[in-house]
């Protein structure tokens, strides 16, 4: 017991002190260890549901504490003949902070929804007047998807993967989870945002993944990427110019990039779609979509879902407006998608592509457009003004070709022609014939399932590829022949992929407007072929790329 505080021999203890605290009895011991106990589950499970109010990109346990080959369990043999998938544990600065920190990534709305359900976004049953035009049984599968999500949807897919290894040495493929566009997308249209603010993200990424021991063993050839930005966000070749140099640097100089819109002359760029909002979890629901958009009565010859730009001169969106209002209501119908108009009310533009046989779809901002793809997920015919729009950029998902496949599931129209009235919009599309619409309505839907990402993690099921599974065996298939080319070299190490270089650190810039967007140039097309893999993509291997002057510049041609 404590001394008594009346005792004159001590002075009394301060508060608190040990002399002052009396020993606990067992049983309130007992209470005390059970309440923090409920108070740390009360807390866990605080944090679980917080963890799944937004994706993490640490959906499976990083690979060090697998005890398994298999991250995703044991598969059956011959299972995974087309090649083995390691995925990076990246630093989480690197993908699950930006998701963390998902407020800071638009200027102008929350991204936080778009990142919901892995990169999907909210189910669209959330969206106004959605349900009244899309079918009950289809709903599931409908989300309110942004156009820029793609690192978050491929990384949680590829996580997912039956043929995902945990055991590096034994990968065919090795997949970089760096969301840099959700990273320089948030450093684009910032008031104080710098070069460097650009840069830094993928600065460091860089530094980091070719310390890594299976970088440095193939210096990146069998290592690929996804950018979920248009592929200029990423070459920046100059200080004041847009975006970042992320993909011009040295150490992308030989990995494969899947980007929603590529650099046509440059082989490591591959296309791939935009996501759209559909994303189906079986086989079977692709089947009951495709006819159910087959089946539908539409009333509108045309559609087009666009704005007019007032900063554009002579913007070839105000000739398509013309060519819909000369057309009249009884043959096209137009949706003003100015603003971020198109971008809140996605019930809108589905209903007028659900309605129509065709949709015109110029150029955006930039060569491609995601309304590309929504248009095709409608099951509507689409009518093209540029080939960089679809036909060089998605060659791995859309046919092409010299047999003109594409002429089975679209329209190019003269922009030229049309622009000076020697041809309309309207004569060109009634002079198809109602068979020839209906097979090229049901080639459009035929390719449905190859442009769209599923929302199941093992894929569609039964034989049915989606745009994931399209993008992944080309992936595999190009890293299979490059093995093959490296077993046939008769010395030294197997050498870099690049496009064109000035000089040891940068590819050939192209010849800029002044904002760094490309200079439109006619001339003879150059296109790098669709598979003809063997002449298009191996010419680029350099031994030893020595420095090339910069008057050696390259511009980009148009089609």
């Amino acid at each position: 017991m404590p001394e008594s505080p009346t005792n004159p021999t001590k002075p009394p203890s301060p508060p608190g002190s040990p002399a002052n605290t009396a020993t606990p009895s067992a049983a309130s011991a007992l209470l005390r260890i059970a309440v923090l106990s409920i108070a740390f589950l009360a807390v866990q499970l605080m944090l679980f549901k917080n963890l799944h109010r937004f994706p993490t990109t640490r959906f499976l346990p990083p690979p060090a504490r697998c005890n398994s080959t298999w991250a995703n369990g044991e598969v059956e043999p011959g299972a995974c003949e087309a090649g083995i998938i390691y995925v990076y544990d990246l630093p989480l600065e690197f993908n699950h902070d930006l998701v963390t920190h998902c407020e800071r990534l638009c200027p102008w709305y929350s991204f936080c929804p778009y990142l919901t359900d892995g990169g999907l976004g909210r189910p669209a049953a959330t969206v106004p007047g959605f349900s009244a035009i899309v079918p009950n049984a289809s709903m599931p599968s409908w989300y309110n998807t942004d156009q820029f999500p793609l690192e978050v949807i491929i990384h949680r897919r590829l996580l997912s993967h039956r043929c995902r290894t945990t055991d590096p040495s034994l990968a065919d493929a090795f997949y970089v989870p760096f969301y840099a566009g959700l990273d320089v997308g948030s450093h684009l249209w910032g008031l104080n945002a710098t070069v460097a603010d650009r840069d830094r993200a993928g600065t460091r990424l860089l530094e980091w993944l070719t310390n890594q021991t299976s970088f440095k063993k193939s210096g990146g050839w069998d290592h690929f990427i996804t950018l979920g930005r248009i592929t200029w966000d990423f070459r920046r070749y100059y200080d004041d110019g847009w975006g970042t140099n992320f993909a011009i640097r040295p150490g992308m100089a030989n990995v494969t990039r899947l980007v929603i819109e590529a650099d046509r002359l440059d082989p490591l760029d591959v296309g791939v779609p935009y996501p759209t909002g559909f994303h189906p979890r079986t086989a079977a629901d692709v089947r009951a979509w495709q006819r159910h958009v087959l089946a539908l009565n539409r009333t509108n010859l045309f559609g087009f879902a666009g704005a007019q730009r007032s900063g554009f001169k002579d913007d070839f969106r105000d000739v398509l407006l013309e060519e819909c209002e000369d057309a009249g209501r009884a043959h096209c119908r137009s949706v003003d998608c100015s603003g971020t108009k198109c971008n809140d009310n996605a019930t809108t533009v589905m209903n007028l592509f659900l309605d129509s046989r065709f949709c015109l779809q110029p150029r955006g901002d930039s060569y491609t457009r995601r309304s590309l793809f929504d248009c095709m997920v409608a099951g509507a015919v689409p009518v093209l003004f540029w080939r960089r729009t679809a036909y060089d950029q998605y060659r791995w998902f859309l046919p092409v070709g010299e047999r003109g496949k594409e002429r089975e599931w679209s329209v190019f129209m003269d922009r030229q022609a049309l622009r000076v009235g020697n041809v309309s919009v309207l004569d060109v599309l009634q002079g198809f014939s109602e068979q020839q619409v209906r097979r090229m309505r049901e080639r459009v839907v035929e390719m449905i399932p190859r442009l769209v990402y599923g929302s199941s993690s093992d894929g569609l099921g039964d034989g049915m590829e989606d745009a994931l599974d399209v993008a992944l065996s080309g992936v595999l298939k190009r890293f299979r022949r490059r093995r093959r080319s490296i077993a046939r070299e008769e010395e030294g190490p197997p050498a870099p992929l690049v496009a064109r270089r000035v000089n040891s650190t940068s590819t050939t810039p192209p010849a800029s407007n002044g904002n760094n967007r490309p200079v439109i140039r006619r001339g003879r097309r150059r296109y790098v072929s669709r598979d003809r893999s063997r002449r298009a993509f191996w010419p680029h291997i350099r031994t030893v790329i020595p420095p090339a002057p910069a008057s050696g510049r390259q511009s980009l041609q148009t089609s």
